[in-house]
C-alpha cells in the first residue's frame, strides 16, 4: 500500500500529461505513492499518452470514464481507487505547482484532528474576468456557508481518504470541500501556492457552465450544514436483566 496517493482529474489535456507525472514523481522523489489519472470521458491522446507513460512508471494509474462525467466525478472516482489513506488532488493542466504537494501532506499529518488541508492560491495566472468572478463566488460562498475559505476552486488538497468518502457526493462536491468537512466536525488548514499559467490546450470551464448549478449547489450544501445532526450513541440490549 502506497504512503500517498495522487489523484488527478483530466480531461482533453494532451501534451500536459508527461510534464505533469514527472513533476509530482519529483515532488514525492523518496516517498512510497502512486498517481492515479482519472481520464474523464477525453476525445484527443489524453489515454494513449497515459498508456505510453505507463509502461516506465510503475506508480502512474489511469482509471477511464466511458464518457465526461464532470471534475466532482472524476475525483470521487479517483478517490475510491487510491490505495492510500492519504489522498492529495492536483489539477491536470498544469496550473498547480506539484512542488507543494509534500506540504499540504505534512500540515495534514501534523494534526490528527485536520481532516482536510486546502492550497489557497496567490499570484493567480488567469483573466481578470476570471479572478473577479473568483472573488465573487468565493465572496458569496464565503458569507452563506462561513467555512473560513478564501478559495475553493485551488485543486491544490490533501485530506484522509476516509474522511472524504463519508461526504454526501453531488456533482459539484469540489468546490465544497471545506464546508462540508467541517460539516462533519473535522478541523481545515490551508497552505499558500503559487499559481502557474496553464501548459497546454484551454479551460473546460466556463462562467455561465456553472453559474445557475453553482447557485442551486450552494443552496444544496446550506441546508446540509443547517440540517447536520450528530448521531445518537446507542448500545444493543442483549439480557433483560
Amino acid at each position: 500500500m502506497p504512503d500517498i496517493s495522487v489523484v488527478v482529474p483530466v480531461r482533453n489535456e494532451a501534451g500536459n500529461i508527461a510534464p505533469l507525472v514527472d513533476e509530482i514523481a519529483s515532488a514525492l522523489a523518496g516517498r512510497d505513492f502512486e498517481i492515479v489519472y482519472v481520464n474523464d470521458g477525453s476525445s484527443d491522446d489524453t489515454g494513449a499518452e497515459l498508456l505510453q507513460l505507463m509502461a516506465t512508471r510503475p506508480y502512474l494509474r489511469q482509471i477511464r470514464h466511458a464518457r465526461s462525467c464532470g471534475q466532482s466525478s472524476a475525483v470521487t472516482t479517483g478517490v475510491i481507487a487510491a490505495r492510500s489513506p492519504i489522498v492529495a488532488t492536483i489539477d491536470g493542466d498544469g496550473q498547480n505547482n506539484p512542488a507543494f504537494i509534500p506540504k499540504l501532506i505534512e500540515a495534514l499529518q501534523a494534526d490528527a484532528t485536520v481532516g482536510l488541508v486546502a492550497g489557497q492560491r496567490v499570484g493567480r495566472k488567469a483573466s481578470a474576468f476570471k479572478k473577479f468572478q473568483s472573488r465573487v463566488a468565493n465572496g458569496v460562498r464565503g458569507a452563506i456557508l462561513r467555512d473560513g475559505t478564501r478559495d475553493t476552486g485551488c485543486g491544490l488538497k490533501a485530506f484522509r481518504r476516509d474522511v472524504f468518502l463519508r461526504l454526501p457526493y453531488f456533482d459539484g462536491l469540489h468546490r465544497f470541500l471545506p464546508a462540508l468537512v467541517r460539516r462533519d466536525g473535522f478541523g481545515i488548514a490551508y497552505v499558500d501556492v503559487v499559481d502557474r499559467p496553464r501548459g497546454q490546450g484551454v479551460s473546460n470551464y466556463g462562467f455561465w457552465d456553472r453559474l445557475w448549478v453553482g447557485i442551486l449547489d450552494l443552496l444544496g450544501v446550506w441546508w446540509l450544514i443547517r440540517r447536520r445532526r450528530n448521531i445518537p450513541q446507542a448500545s444493543e440490549v442483549t439480557d433483560a436483566h
